[in-house]
């Protein structure tokens, strides 16, 4: 295990601690206390004991392992794109998607005086959602674990030209002044989390609109993904997300990460499903459960 700053790492095993004590009631996420996943996971459940973990990795074993019920991992945003590799993460994971959570992001610079600063730390995310901010200001980018833990180091090391980029319960956290309270280039900024569980939930048992999310690879035949594809369309389904990425060095397997709207045991969704596996090989579900927001 890694270690946080200092400032960070009483508060972060104090939080370990309580979670140990009562596993039941942990999510784990990625971060130093204080981070973008700590609010959305208090968000996403008050009544939780965020659990913080170095790493995605780690907040997945932390479920797999039993000291966590869940674990809240972005994975995407609207202004930089995807955050984490759960491509790679969750189908090797062994756990499944239960839930999603769509969280306004707001980037504040903080510091421990007034500046001015020569650069501002954060995680590599935070930075480039705030690329324009600090390019009109002069104020370099250095790359950092993640938000909360830049700001934790910006208290630890006192050093008056440096910034952090991070929310602002970290400011409160560890006693940083909070310089400018929105830096993000787009105020519309939101990242979207799903959350982990060793169980699946039953689509049969989901009310509402339901998600289903999926990885599929296909066949090595000619239009193999448009004829994969096609059962979504014609048969109604709205696929709201499909992502390419490579399994593997020599570039010749291609899987595709998949959301839609709705769940298996409706006639649609199955008929679609169904074609997909005629002209998809290691199609394989990664969870099924309600609909955190309305896709247009």
């Amino acid at each position: 295990m890694h270690d946080y700053p200092a400032p960070a790492l009483a508060i972060a095993e104090d939080m370990r601690k309580a979670a140990a004590a009562q596993p039941a009631r942990a999510v784990s996420f990625q971060g130093a206390p204080g981070a973008n996943s700590h609010i959305a996971a208090l968000q996403f459940d008050p009544d939780c004991l965020p659990m913080p973990c170095w790493s995605f990795a780690d907040a997945i074993d932390a479920v797999r392992e039993g000291k966590a019920d869940r674990a809240i991992i972005p994975i995407e945003n609207s202004a930089n794109g995807r955050v984490a590799d759960i491509h790679f993460l969750l189908p090797e994971s062994g756990l499944s998607i239960t839930g999603e959570h769509f969280m306004p992001i707001r980037h504040t610079l903080m510091a421990t005086g007034p500046g001015p600063f020569r650069a501002a730390i954060s995680h590599p995310q935070a930075l480039g959602q705030c690329r324009g901010w600090l390019r009109g200001h002069g104020v370099l980018p250095m790359e950092y674990a993640d938000t909360a833990a830049a700001a934790a180091k910006v208290a630890e090391d006192r050093d008056p030209e440096l910034a952090a980029i991070a929310p602002p319960l970290s400011a409160e956290l560890y006693g940083l002044t909070v310089i400018e309270p929105s830096i993000e280039d787009q105020h519309d900024n939101m990242t979207r989390f799903v959350v982990l569980a060793r169980a699946p939930l039953d689509p049969a048992e989901i009310t509402g609109t339901a998600m289903t999310t999926f990885v599929f690879q296909v066949r090595n035949i000619p239009a193999a993904l448009y004829k994969a594809l096609g059962g979504f369309a014609t048969n109604g389904v709205n696929m709201t997300k499909l992502e390419s990425y490579q399994d593997g060095a020599n570039f010749a397997a291609t899987r595709f990460y998949c959301d839609i709207v709705g769940k298996p045991g409706q006639v649609p969704v199955d008929n679609a499903l169904e074609e997909l596996g005629f002209y998809s090989k290691n199609l394989r579900l990664l969870g099924c459960y309600p609909q955190g927001r309305d896709r247009p």
